[in-house]
């Protein structure tokens, strides 16, 4: 079972950075490819960034974030980390982490963390 616990959110003005992070228990996150998420209230929640497993880990990022978002794991520390850097207010939500087999669908994130809170004030 995999349990997963992010850390790091916080209260930040726009063009400030925050990292986030999201420790593994229970399994080994190297062997699953790691997904941010986020959901701002009153909207649905959407894909921020994932990793890939293997020693490329190849990354994807929404349009929204790119180039302001960077999405990396630490394997010795069983934790993935997203750096979010010149943050607006619109990337004021609820983060989270998540874990799938990466033989599966980019819908079948099958564990979740309970999530972050980041605000960006103006």
């Amino acid at each position: 079972q995999v349990q997963l616990v992010e850390s790091g959110g916080g209260s930040v003005e726009a063009g400030g950075s925050l990292r986030l992070s999201c420790a593994g228990f229970g399994a080994n996150l190297r062997s699953y490819c790691m997904g941010w998420f986020r959901q701002a209230p009153g909207k649905e929640r959407e894909g921020v960034a994932s990793i890939y497993t293997g020693a490329a880990g190849s990354t994807v990022y929404a349009d929204s974030v790119k180039g302001r978002f960077t999405i990396s794991r630490d394997n010795a520390k069983n934790t993935v980390y997203l750096q979010m850097n010149s943050l607006k207010t619109e990337d004021t939500a609820v983060y989270y982490c998540a874990a799938r087999r990466q033989y599966l669908p980019p819908t079948s994130y099958a564990y979740r963390g309970q999530g972050t809170q980041v605000t960006v004030s103006s």
